[in-house]
């Protein structure tokens, strides 16, 4: 196999430019249910920005059955599936209904483009495996359902991440090697049980790949080469932040070098320790080394995942703590803001939801950001590195709402607050506009990008931990979470309803499984809101005696538009976007809506919607912006809408992938997938705005959608069409067939049921020996491959070697090729008991009596500076723990 991906790897290098430009092949335009950047001359996509990385990884097999019933699922005829009520009963607006099994905790997820969503976690005991050991990556296919692992070597707990201008993604650090538990790695930088590497100064890169794309390639697979040192950052990187700049370069800044619950011992005498408050670049064209970043400084100890966007001047907006900033990222030089008012800590583990608000024609794309919710815990009750200084979970969560324009007025405005207090609440921006009343200037009356909150508690903070300054491990309420009280109601946010009406929840279920710490939410491109993972736990735990424990359950949330009868199919709707050219026309076929066609036509909206990167109650990267559009009515009842590019100012909406809704009398399309930019790192490419024709107004055009029976939306995935292939829908179609079949449905699978039961804990143990013995017995000859590591500032020297990879298991490199191997019976506790338990112990000792006595072992990023007996936390704490050294032991801080 190595041989052979040498040969690709040359074969694809003889292609590569000279100037080593960060190139993509101008022929990159595919179908909508392909990937936009498969291109032709670069077989590779993660790396069509990067031709100098190509490598190739190995292609991994399917994974056939896990732990849970969707396993079963998968391997159902298809025929059979479509009778499955899920897959065809019509969404009911503001419920919730359970859409998968993410396999692996969903602590970060975005979605790829019309078919993938991508969900990381941290390296823990999933009892999930791919090549012999537990996984923390899974791909989940909007089309089929179906969801299968991903091979990720480094450990991306607590990673950030952005979209690069080509459509890929690239994941940022994260922490260092761990074990099962979250104790210390078996080796320096590795572990050979879970076999993860030091993800803290990692860069990993996916291309998303569509449904019809052979998975098992390794151009759908993540790049993730611990070896790879041209793609490491120069700082660790834990709780980092990501924000992209015009020419698509990403801005990483912040973050931990190992584990805590804020940046801080006490006295506060060094803020840097314990941290990187400095700023690097991806890609390193400048070959710079991590700069300081003054904000860091300032906001020290609550700083941890700061919030960034770039602003329309090239400058970055910044918050964490109290503090507030605009940088000038050109000169370092930062222009201080007023302070977040009322003591709330919206960043990391305050974790209030933060988002842009919509950038429109009609506000003039005038940028201003959100803050709802977080934590208002007195200053010095944050506490340490270690855990905070009191029951964080007794302590309700701030209602609290503002709003700052930073090149505006520059000031905070007070919102209405929340319905309710919330903590690690998430902000997602749907793709609608909303009718607020008809009149002659009815374009002014719309309201684009309601905002939905979602996730979160009502009390306490993010984090987990073993204990608090007063609450010791035995007496934790809420086992190791720092928070209490779920969230379970959505409410939805209106930016530009008169204040005191902005929120609602009226209609809205309340979901009945908590996210907490480590849940997910984003934007798919049917216009519904996947919900994902919650874990406050230190490891994998799904014991019953937990209040809260390890979620794999996915949930689809189905905003109010979904109770319209037609959605909108537009035609034309392009999958690239410039800044500022030429016009494109867009055609909204008369079954697309009901009623007259001047008031559909006056309704309309062209927005270019980016879900983001999510994890932490953050979407990095989340933007909406309405393109400006003119229209004509025609005689057959059809809509021509006149509509211009983006605007000419990339710092409005970087580069990269993005989707389009179409929305017509408030009711969105399904997203079309686009690419806006050159798809390139680079200046990009700005022309003049375009001059739009005058609308064009007929009296006596209509809609046709109450006389198409046969039109079909609802919870479909492309009814968007950008060849004009398709007309309108309802959403109500096979719903009591679906039913009754699915009935049947379900008693076929129920007699399976028992037979994968007991068959899946064997076959588990045993894929996970005959994968852990293949491995061992492959050794061929490491391929010689050079590729250039200078164009991102990864080598002093144009060409560096690239370490060969062991002979052994293809997840290793030749820095461990002296650890083996362990059989999944190793890590299989972790999914039936608590591992912070004396159930672990036995089985330790039992099983692998190298990993007895975990518990005590210090966890693995504690440094002497911090022990928890030290004098920062004073009498108070040796005097619950007698003898200060044991306790010093077993002590884990809290992250």
């Amino acid at each position: 196999m190595k041989a052979e991906k040498a040969m690709q790897f040359e074969s694809v290098l003889s292609g590569i430019e000279a100037d080593n430009q960060f190139s993509l092949p101008s022929d990159h335009h595919r179908p909508q249910r392909r990937h936009a950047l498969l291109s032709v001359a670069c077989r590779f996509p993660p790396f069509s920005l990067f031709p100098s990385l190509l490598l190739h990884l190995p292609a991994f097999p399917f994974l056939r059955c896990g732990y849970d019933t969707m396993r079963l699922l998968e391997a159902l005829p298809s025929a059979l599936l479509l009778l499955l009520p899920h897959a065809v009963a019509a969404a009911n607006p503001g419920t919730f209904s359970v859409s998968a099994n993410t396999r692996v905790s969903a602590m970060m997820m975005f979605v790829g483009n019309t078919d993938k969503v991508y969900i990381l976690d941290k390296a823990q005991g999933n009892a999930e495996q791919i090549k012999g050991h537990s996984a923390w990556g899974s791909a989940y296919d909007l089309n089929s359902g179906k969801v299968d692992l991903m091979d990720v070597q480094t450990n991306t707990f607590c990673s950030s991440g952005m979209h690069l201008p080509n459509g890929s993604y690239a994941v940022f650090g994260g922490n260092g090697a761990v074990a099962i538990g979250g104790g210390a790695s078996d080796g320096d930088g590795w572990d050979s049980i879970l076999q993860d590497f030091d993800g803290s100064r990692a860069i990993r890169i996916l291309s998303p790949c569509s449904s019809s794309d052979d998975f098992n390639s390794p151009a759908c697979q993540w790049y993730d080469d611990p070896t790879n040192n041209a793609l490491r950052m120069q700082a660790q990187r834990w709780y980092s932040t990501a924000e992209p700049r015009g020419d698509g370069t990403i801005v990483l800044m912040g973050g931990f070098t190992g584990g805590g619950y804020i940046l801080r011992i006490v006295p506060n005498n060094d803020p840097s320790l314990g941290g990187s408050l400095s700023y690097e670049f991806f890609p390193n064209t400048r070959n710079q080394a991590p700069q300081r970043l003054d904000f860091l400084f300032k906001s020290s100890a609550l700083n941890a995942y700061p919030h960034a966007y770039l602003m329309a001047s090239g400058k970055f907006f910044l918050q964490a703590n109290l503090s507030t900033a605009l940088w000038d990222i050109d000169n370092n030089k930062e222009q201080d803001l007023p302070p977040m008012p009322n003591g709330v800590i919206r960043v990391y583990p305050g974790s209030g939801a933060a988002a842009m608000l919509p950038m429109t024609p009609a506000n003039k794309y005038t940028q201003t950001i959100i803050f709802c919710g977080g934590s208002d815990i007195n200053e010095p009750d944050w506490g340490n590195f270690s855990f905070p200084f009191v029951n964080t979970w007794d302590i309700p969560a701030s209602k609290d709402c503002q709003r700052i324009t930073p090149e505006g007025d520059a000031v905070y405005v007070q919102d209405d607050d929340l319905p309710e207090g919330r903590t690690m609440g998430q902000f997602i921006i749907l793709p609608t506009g909303k009718c607020l009343k008809f009149s002659r200037n009815l374009r002014d009356d719309i309201v684009p990008g309601q905002l939905l909150i979602i996730n979160g508690g009502a009390n306490g903070t993010a984090g987990y931990g073993e204990r608090n300054l007063l609450t010791s491990p035995e007496n934790m309420p809420f086992h190791q979470s720092f928070a209490s009280g779920p969230v379970g109601t959505p409410a939805l946010y209106d930016p530009n309803a008169p204040k005191g009406k902005r929120w609602t929840t009226t209609g809205f279920e309340t979901s009945q499984i908590a996210r907490l710490y480590h849940s997910s939410a984003v934007l798919l491109p049917d216009g519904s809101v996947l919900v994902a993972g919650s874990n406050p736990n230190l490891d994998v735990n799904i014991s019953k005696a937990v209040q809260f424990p390890t979620e794999y359950r996915a949930e689809k949330f189905y905003p109010p538009y979904f109770s319209a009868k037609t959605r909108p199919a537009p035609q034309g709707v392009p999958t690239t976007l410039g800044y500022g050219g030429n016009a494109f026309d867009v055609t909204i076929p008369s079954s697309s809506y009901s009623g007259k066609g001047n008031d559909a036509a006056e309704s309309c909206q062209v927005n270019v919607v980016r879900p983001g990167w999510t994890t932490h109650g953050m979407n990095m990267g989340q933007r909406f912006l309405q393109l400006d559009n003119t229209y004509t009515v025609n005689k057959d009842g059809s809509i021509t809408l006149h509509v211009a590019q983006m605007p000419p100012n990339p710092n409005l909406f970087q580069p990269g992938p993005a989707f389009i809704f179409v929305v017509v009398n408030g009711v969105p399309s399904n997203g079309t997938f686009v690419i806006v930019g050159s798809g390139r790192i680079e200046k990009q490419p700005v022309g003049a705005a375009a001059s739009l024709p005058v609308s064009v107004k007929l009296d006596t055009a209509s809609g046709s959608s109450d006389s198409n029976p046969n039109a079909n939306t609802g919870d479909q995935q492309h009814n968007s069409q950008s060849d004009g292939s398709n007309s309108g829908s309802s959403s109500n179609t096979g719903m009591i067939a679906g039913i009754a079949g699915g009935v049947a449905a379900l008693a076929l699978l129920g007699l399976g049921v028992g037979i994968c039961i007991a068959r899946r804990r064997r076959a588990r143990i045993r894929a996970g020996i005959a994968a852990g013995k293949a491995a061992n017995a492959r050794a061929p000859p490491p391929p010689s491959m050079n590729f250039n590591v200078a164009a991102i500032g990864g080598g002093s020297s144009p060409y560096a070697p690239v370490p060969p990879r062991s002979p052994g298991p293809e997840s290793r490199s030749q820095f461990f090729g002296g650890h083996l191997q362990r059989n999944s019976d190793a890590w299989s506790h972790s999914q039936v008991t608590d591992t912070d338990s004396g159930v672990w112990e036995a089985h330790a000792q039992a099983h692998i009596p190298e990993m007895s006595g975990l518990r005590q072992q210090p966890y693995r990023d504690e440094i002497d500076d911090i022990q928890p007996t030290s004098g920062f936390v004073g009498q108070n704490f040796n005097g619950q723990h007698a003898e200060g050294r044991e306790s010093q032991q077993s002590f884990r801080p809290a992250y």
